[in-house]
């Protein structure tokens, strides 16, 4: 039986009893879901491009959510992995539960867990040994500024309840998130992640970053505020696409009217028949199961073509409005965003581009104006200016606002043709699962204001 296999036998196996032991235990009415979350990750931190941190998390983590006579309440806590330890303590958490739930105010959209539900999916991946990755990342990059996280491992989510749901998944990835500096101390920002190590990938990854840092040599050019042709890489797309998990495409925001979707639910706008996103989950990078056990299509249509299809709505919000749910999770948030690519050839974008602004990454993104779908940001990292098709120098930092109407709408002139993986990489309180696949982008404007 292979390494991970026993891992995640072991760990599954302590979950099933751990959830049998407080679900046998339920009172009368009484529903309990449980919510399984950890790791077991190699982190490493590099600063030029010498190795200044070193360690292995494992950890496991656990959400309990409580409902009885339409009260409901919820909470999570760290396990320490041994069975009769963390059943004293789960055990005392859901008493302390029962009691604070007793003085709540009923809920009119409590949301049951979901009955009978079964799921299982073991992901394997080729990834680097600890104790060897030294070894295999350093030589390639001696000789450079490089500065950056290494996060390796498997990752494990589970779900049981007492409607008699059972989900599982774990998955192997790694991401490797580095910057290069160069004298001027300006930076090329590139990710590399994944279920397989590549090494190959790996040094054409940085071969590409050295070549960026050489046109980053190149004197800086300063451009007036204004309007410009812009060409958006993957890596900023994505983060333009992760707005819209904030005051975006939940259908709870929608309702109440705090989402910049509103004119596109109203018919007052679209976007250009070059926009389609879906949330998609058959590259099974992530679970489909949410915190109840509810299980979201393989494929959920949000844009097509321009054209508002769905929104993510989760079964609370389908009770509170009169909707049906599409199993989003609690947030109504993107998880497995993809947007469809189009004909704009690589080769052919600095020339298709002719003379404006190739952005390779953004920085800083937040909502301006909400309701006009405006999103300010700033430039950093690779940013050229580009005349005639060729690449003339980097651009000062500066400041965007525009509005998703407008860049993902009329002024969206082309789409690349092949959409590229960009993961969550985010380690806040654990590694990040998600991933958001999108292509690059050409626009015929874009607004810079300072």
């Amino acid at each position: 039986m292979a390494k991970a296999d026993r891992a995640d036998n072991g760990k599954e196996a302590f979950f099933e009893k751990l959830a049998s032991s407080l679900i046998n235990g339920l009172k009368q009415g009484e529903d309990l879901s449980l919510s399984l979350s950890g790791e077991r990750s190699q982190f490493t931190r590099f600063n030029a491009a010498h190795i200044r941190q070193t360690g292995v998390v494992d950890e496991l983590a656990l959400r309990l959510d409580y409902s009885h006579d339409h009260r409901s309440i919820s909470s999570t806590l760290n396990l320490l992995g041994q069975l009769d330890q963390d059943l004293e303590i789960v055990s005392a958490e859901l008493s302390r539960m029962r009691r604070e739930a007793a003085q709540l105010p009923p809920d009119p959209f409590i949301v049951p867990p979901a009955a009978d539900q079964h799921s299982r999916t073991a992901v394997h991946g080729n990834l680097l040994d600890e104790v060897a990755s030294a070894d295999q990342l350093i030589p390639s990059m001696r000789g450079m500024d490089l500065n950056g996280l290494w996060a390796s491992g498997r990752i494990y989510r589970a779900q049981i309840n007492s409607a008699g749901s059972r989900h599982w998944f774990s998955s192997d990835s790694y991401a490797l998130d580095y910057s290069l500096l160069n004298q001027q101390q300006r930076m090329v920002k590139a990710t590399l992640a994944g279920p397989d190590w590549q090494p190959e990938l790996y040094r054409q990854s940085l071969k590409d970053s050295v070549e960026k840092l050489k046109l980053l040599e190149l004197p800086a050019i300063r451009i007036k505020p204004g309007h410009y042709r812009t060409y958006i890489a993957a890596a900023g797309v994505a983060d333009l696409l992760g707005m819209f998990s904030w005051h975006g495409l939940s259908e709870s925001a929608l309702q109440t009217g705090a989402s910049a979707f509103a004119r596109m639910r109203h018919g007052d706008a679209t976007l250009s028949t070059l926009f389609s996103l879906a949330e998609d989950f058959s590259r099974a990078q992530l679970p489909r199961f949410n915190a109840t056990g509810e299980v979201a299509d393989e494929r959920i249509e949000l844009i097509t073509r321009g054209q508002l299809k769905n929104c993510l709505v989760s079964s609370r919000t389908a009770a509170e409005f009169g909707l049906s749910s599409n199993y989003a999770n609690d947030g109504e948030t993107l998880r497995s965003a993809t947007m469809a690519g189009g004909q704009l050839q690589q080769q052919d974008i600095l020339k298709t581009l002719d003379t404006g602004v190739y952005l390779s990454n953004l920085h800083y993104l937040n909502w301006s104006d909400v309701a006009a779908g405006r999103i300010t940001g700033m430039t950093r990292y690779a940013c050229f200016w580009v005349e005639n098709g060729e690449i003339k120098g980097p651009v000062e930092s500066m400041r965007f606002d525009d509005s998703f109407y407008h860049f993902f709408g009329h002024h969206l002139e082309a789409v690349d043709a092949l959409p590229r993986p960009n993961p969550d990489i985010g380690t806040y309180g654990g590694r990040a699962l998600g991933m958001t696949v999108c292509p690059g982008v050409l626009l015929s404007s874009f607004c810079f204001t300072l």
